[in-house]
């Protein structure tokens, strides 16, 4: 058994939130610019696979509090129903709708930001399932 990096294990403390932080940034802005769900997704992920190195599977498990499979599918009914709103107005499938008023930070929000909140989900679900899979075995 190899021993604990006390350095790794405080430098994966400081550095998760903000690998969080820049992860949100990153898909909040790519809905009108470079970014979006899938590059948010994957820094979220190393955010935590970071975390796993410095203290375990199961600790970063037990951090995550939630199960990689259930990210995924959160994250497919996500993207899945911003493309079925499009329906409800009779337009066609995948249409992006917008609404009206831009908010302060995000500006115009519509259902490619939905989208894109459904692939970060599923993306960071899968990298996750699969990286704590080969961490355990």
């Amino acid at each position: 058994m190899r021993g604990r990096s006390e350095i790794l294990a405080t430098a994966a403390r400081y550095l998760m939130p903000l690998l969080i932080v820049f992860s949100v940034f990153l898909l909040l802005r790519g809905h009108n610019e470079i970014g979006g769900g899938f590059v948010g997704g994957l820094v979220a992920s190393v955010a935590v696979v970071l975390y796993m190195i410095a203290e375990g599977v199961q600790a970063a498990r037990d951090l995550l509090k939630i199960e990689p499979r259930l990210l995924i599918a959160t994250g497919l009914l996500i993207a899945l129903s911003s493309a079925v709103f499009a329906w409800v107005v009779n337009r066609p499938f995948m249409t992006g709708l917008w609404w009206k008023y831009p908010l302060p930070v995000l500006g115009k929000v519509g259902t490619p930001l939905l989208f894109d909140v459904g692939v970060y989900l599923a993306v960071m679900g899968t990298t996750l399932m699969i990286l704590f899979t080969l961490a355990e075995d």
